[in-house]
Formats: structure tokens, sequence, C-alpha cells
């Protein structure tokens, strides 16, 4: 796969089919996640992939409830001025992320692979994300799609050290969680505001020095 496809086309994908991940392509994602920058070459981080029924089983109550307090406190008032504005295009872009979001809260149970990243010393996630996100891009070339999500490390993170078997006198930190499997959806170019209105150069507020009104890939576009 062209590196450019899975940069623009490794998007959040939620719905997946129970359909199990095949171990080579489990072992590539890991194997590539590896190879990412590690602060100081130091690789504090541990990965935990999660496959058995029972364990996710005992999750997903768990991950249910946090989406839930999620929507009641970090994006209530968003939710407020969606419900208030429905048929505002960003609105409406909004309703589908949350659909989206609460399919996996209601379907946890039944995604075939996830994905949990741990770090020590590094709240700042600065040498675990790269890792995820090589991951996520491993996972794209085969196909399958990911999710990443870190609620239960907001609202249940007592639980799940303990459901994961995760030892609590080392200060490992679950940076996040991803959900795994092949989607159920298509693969596409997620829309996003241009660079142009989130990029300066030089000092803030300063013009990029170019104007991308469309996704530069796929290449022959237009």
């Amino acid at each position: 796969m062209d590196i450019f496809e899975a940069l623009y086309t490794t998007r959040a994908m939620r719905r997946v089919k129970p359909d199990p991940v095949p171990m080579d392509v489990q072992a590539q994602i890991l194997d590539a996640a590896i190879r990412a920058p590690s602060g100081g070459n130091t690789q504090n981080w541990r990965f935990l992939l999660v496959d058995d029924k029972d364990t996710i089983g005992r999750l997903a109550p768990l991950y249910k409830h946090a989406i839930g307090q999620l929507w009641e406190t970090v994006y209530v008032d968003r939710l407020a001025t969606v419900r208030a504005n429905p048929d505002d295009p960003g609105s409406i872009q909004m309703l589908k992320v949350k659909a989206s979001a609460d399919w996996l809260a209601d379907h946890f149970a039944e995604v075939p692979l996830f994905l949990f990243a741990f770090i020590q010393d590094d709240p700042t996630g600065g040498s675990i994300y790269p890792a995820v996100w090589s991951a996520q891009l491993a996972a794209r070339a085969h196909g399958v799609g990911s999710s990443i999500t870190a609620v239960l490390g907001f609202w249940h993170p007592d639980e799940t050290f303990d459901i994961l078997g995760v030892p609590t006198d080392e200060q490992w930190i679950m940076a996040c969680c991803v959900s795994l499997g092949y989607p159920t959806g298509r693969w596409g170019v997620a829309e996003r505001q241009p660079v142009q209105d989130v990029a300066y150069r030089n000092r803030w507020g300063a013009p990029i020095g170019f104007t991308i009104d469309e996704p530069l890939w796929p290449p022959d576009q237009g």
C-alpha cells in the first residue's frame, strides 16, 4: 500500500465485524509498533493484545459506562449546542461521530481484538503514541480498521488494571485502548478543516504560505 494512501485513509473505524484478526497480521501490527521512535530510546512501553471473549466481556460494561460519562461531562455543552442546531453541518457531523462511538460502546463485546498500550515515566504520551499510530497504520495496510480511545483510563483505571492483570506497583500508565477489526464501512479520506485555517508560519496567526482546498491524495484527483 502506498504510504500516503495509508496516511490519508486511516481514520477511526469503530464499526467492525466479529471476524478474528489472523495471528500473522497481529504480529506485523505489533512489530511495526515497536519500530516507532521512543524518547531516549528507552522503549519503556508494554502492549497487551486482548482477544479473550470473557475478558472483553468483563471490560464491555465498563467501557459503555465510560462513554456515557464522556457525553455527560466533556461533551455535555457541545451536545447541547448540537441538539439546539440539529441542521447545522457541524451538528450533523458530531451526531455521526457520537453514533459511531455509541456503536462501539454497544458492541464492545463483539470486537475481535483490542490493543492496550502502557508507558512508564511519560505522562505526555510522547513515547507511546507514535508506536500506537504505527500499529494503526500497519493495521490499515492489512485492511484492519482501528479506533483509539482513552476513556477506560479516565473512568475505570483500577477495574481495567485488575481485569487485565496489570501490576499496580510499577507506575504503568494506561495510555489508550485501540479497537481492531475488519470494518463494515468503506475507507475514505476524512473531512477536516483546511491546513491554512489551522497552521501558521514563524509566528502565531501568520499565513502558512500555501492554500490547500482539497486533499492532496489521491494525486490524480480533479
